[in-house]
């Protein structure tokens, strides 16, 4: 049994909160059958791709380490993606919308280490192998888009949620779990589904995190590239779908110039998308990213910024002008009537930093229970102290050791003895620390000398605001608990003795010596036990179509009576005859 991640010095860097996310391949867990659905997606993939992909599809199979014949192992992977400087995890499904893009900042492709059921061979609303590995990883053989993935990883990472988006993503993560998991009933389905729909129809101001992960879609997962006319694939669940990536290509689906605006268009993933976005090359792609992320409270800070903290509930980080950085859960703002923050106030463990770098002696054993601080310029001074040089400081009484008192633009007070300051890099005051200290607005005592020490930010201005710590070190981010787990299915007789018969036909292919006897034996087992399979039968064609003989014609009229009574998978079993040599195809016509 796997049970260690292969190394990579990528993901040797990769910090505990997303290490946490990442589980053993277990390749062992996959089935013959599973091997099978791989070999038929990726043959009939690799056939039609060639003409319909971008032109680094088919390079990047070879670059990554992707085999059409067999599952790839996160070692191999792992090993051929570090020339092109990536690497790859296995996870357990969908992983919170923040962790899988701060992956991507790493260059660190998410890999849900699953595969779809043979009933879903077409596609799944799962993230599994072959929509991540024979997806994702092939596009990013090209330099362009691989640096565009990186830079969407680090803009995305810092997105603010909401707390919808958490209900959002437990929601469709059960689903995808359910859909994908045998003998699940038809009502807890529907269940899910209600939950799903419910929540997408939802009115609520979209968040960034929602925003931002529809850019996601309409590009990384559903993009095409090229001219409208004459578009491409390169989205990795086009590329992954043997379904969509044809349906995509018809003039059905409204192909739309990229812009922008794309990440103002929902989504429902549980169906095919009637409309997809080109894009004219991967560069325009950076282009849209960065006029997206100049929307973001990461660049623009502010009240806006810090209020979309305060709503998520989530742990957030502000900028303040002198580079202090505040991390914590957000819960209150002071407004001047300029709608600048006077004041803020964190609950709970805070750490302060800078650089992204805690603050020595300033992390969450200092301020366990929440921060508090006022922001702006003196009353009467019209300077904020940030701007004061010493003779300034000592002009306005700002001794170590002294007592003082001041008042703030918005009418904030502060009292106490100055202990002690902490100045950034240009040589600013970005923190000083007061004892006995009290702080008032209008008839409210807003920090009082019995909370203990008050250290007051220094700053005038909000310049960033965004999710996560500033230092992932401050805090204990190795919580994360899913709500749902991928459910493993249990084999029942039938089904192991079919996986039997998949596997003998595995290893008469791969030993290249024909064994028709043998295969006549597993063909009888199949129509006596397993009548209704069609993958097996066409791995069997396979092997015997060259052969002018009774059994490839015996095979061949079990395809074709199949194609009559499963009509929901002759397209399927065409398309596997379709791969064959010419004259099945003027058989089957």
């Amino acid at each position: 049994m796997e049970t260690n991640i292969e190394t990579n010095e990528l993901l040797d860097r990769l910090p505990p909160h997303l290490k946490q996310y990442i589980k053993p391949q277990n390749y062992e867990q996959y089935t013959p059958i599973n091997q099978a659905v791989w070999r038929y997606v990726m043959r009939k993939n690799v056939d039609y791709l060639a003409k319909v992909a971008h032109e680094s599809y088919l390079g990047g199979l070879k670059k990554t380490g992707i085999s059409i014949d067999e599952i790839p192992s996160m070692y191999g992977m792992n090993r051929i993606l570090k020339e092109i400087g990536w690497a790859a995890v296995a996870v357990d499904g969908f992983i919170p919308p923040n962790a899988f893009m701060e992956f991507q900042a790493y260059k660190v492709l998410v890999i849900a280490s699953d595969i779809r059921q043979l009933e879903n061979i077409e596609y799944t609303p799962a993230p599994d192998i072959i929509h991540e590995g024979a997806g994702h990883a092939p596009i990013i053989a090209s330099p362009d888009y691989a640096e565009y993935l990186r830079r969407f990883g680090e803009v995305g990472a810092k997105a603010i949620s909401s707390a919808h988006d958490i209900d959002m993503y437990e929601a469709v993560r059960e689903l995808s779990i359910l859909k994908e998991a045998e003998g699940i009933s038809q009502e807890l389905i529907n269940a899910a589904e209600a939950r799903v729909e419910e929540l997408q129809n939802k009115k609520v101001k979209p968040s960034e995190i929602s925003l931002i992960r529809n850019l996601h879609w309409w590009t990384v997962e559903y993009g095409m590239v090229g001219t409208v006319e004459n578009p491409k694939i390169y989205g990795a669940g086009l590329l992954s779908s043997i379904g969509e990536s044809v349906w995509c290509m018809k003039e059905e689906v409204k192909k739309i110039p990229y812009s922008i605006d794309a990440a103002y268009q929902d989504f429902d993933i549980t169906k095919p998308q009637p409309q997809l976005y080109v894009t004219p090359d991967f560069a325009y792609l950076q282009e849209v990213l960065e006029e997206f992320a100049n929307t973001m409270a990461v660049r623009k800070g502010g009240w806006r910024g810090l209020k979309k903290l305060i709503k998520s509930k989530q742990l957030g980080t502000i900028e303040i002008s002198t580079g202090l950085q505040i991390s914590g859960h957000f819960s209150r703002m002071i407004k001047n009537e300029d709608n600048e923050v006077v004041y803020f106030e964190t609950e709970g463990e805070t750490a302060l930093s800078y650089r992204e770098k805690e603050v020595i002696g300033h992390g969450v054993s200092r301020h366990k229970n929440g921060f508090r601080s006022p922001l702006g310029k003196l009353k009467g001074i019209n300077l904020a102290i940030e701007n004061m040089g010493p003779r300034d400081l000592q002009a306005y009484n700002f001794y170590d050791g002294k007592p003082i008192a001041f008042e703030f633009e918005s009418g904030i007070t502060v009292a106490g003895l100055n202990v002690t300051g902490i100045r950034n890099l240009r040589g600013e005051l970005m923190l000083i620390q007061f004892t006995d200290c009290t702080v008032k607005y209008k008839n409210e005592v807003l920090f009082s000398p019995e909370m203990g020490d008050f250290d007051m930010a220094v700053g005038k201005e909000i310049v960033s605001a965004f999710a996560g710590a500033a230092d992932y070190n401050s805090f204990d981010l190795v919580t994360h608990t899913a709500t749902s787990e991928t459910i493993r299915p249990q084999l029942s007789e039938k089904e192991i003795e079919l996986n039997s018969l998949y596997k003998e036909v595995r290893a008469i292919r791969n030993s290249k010596e024909g064994d028709t006897t043998k295969l006549q034996e597993i063909f009888k087992i199949l129509e006596e036990n397993h009548p209704t399979d069609w993958l097996l039968p066409l791995e069997i064609y396979e092997l015997v179509a060259q052969f002018d003989s009774d059994f490839s014609e015996q095979v061949l009229k079990h395809l074709l009576n199949l194609k009559q009574q499963r009509p929901k998978v002759a397209h399927l079993i065409e398309g596997g005859l379709e791969l064959l040599e010419t004259k099945t195809k003027e058989i089957i016509k």
